[in-house]
């Protein structure tokens, strides 16, 4: 990765502006051409080096106010055939396989995002019929301290 690459990212990792022309602002900055930057974002893309390029919704502000962490014991031979149904929600943003510990045997993790408690409760229930595990625990969020993708 070159300097140039290097500081379109740096340039587009906290967002861009909601212009019709988004990334001109941006290839002025580096000097070189719009059409040039779209074509750096492109390759960085199909190098894998940037997974996604997409919208950050504020889900507070459109009264998604209810996030679950759902932990899940799945049994070990069985987690990649549920991770994929889980994953297959809507309603769920993350999920992850994690190691079990000696007092902790859950090993799958949702997050589930809704309006309300008594919905993320309705979900983790769909997920449970869904997958045949009962096991769970959701595990509410309080407070949000923090909320940032990977910056370099």
């Amino acid at each position: 990765m070159n300097v140039i690459d290097l500081q379109l990212i740096k340039l587009t990792q906290n967002g861009i502006d909601l212009v019709p022309e988004p990334f001109k602002k941006i290839a002025l900055e580096l000097d070189i051409s719009e059409e040039e930057a779209v074509r750096r974002i492109g390759s960085l893309i199909d190098r894998g080096i940037i997974r996604r390029f997409g919208a950050s919704i504020g889900h507070r502000a459109l009264g998604i106010v209810a996030n679950a962490m759902c932990v899940w014991n799945v049994p070990d031979k069985r987690t990649e055939e549920v991770g994929a149904i889980m994953a297959g929600f809507g309603e769920v943003s993350h999920c992850y396989e994690r190691a079990r510990y000696p007092d902790w045997d859950y090993n799958l993790y949702t997050m589930v995002h809704a309006s309300t408690r008594e919905e993320c409760e309705r979900i983790a229930y769909e997920i449970s019929r869904a997958t045949g595990i009962s096991d769970y625990m959701l595990l509410f969020s309080e407070k949000e301290f923090k909320k940032t993708g990977v910056r370099i």
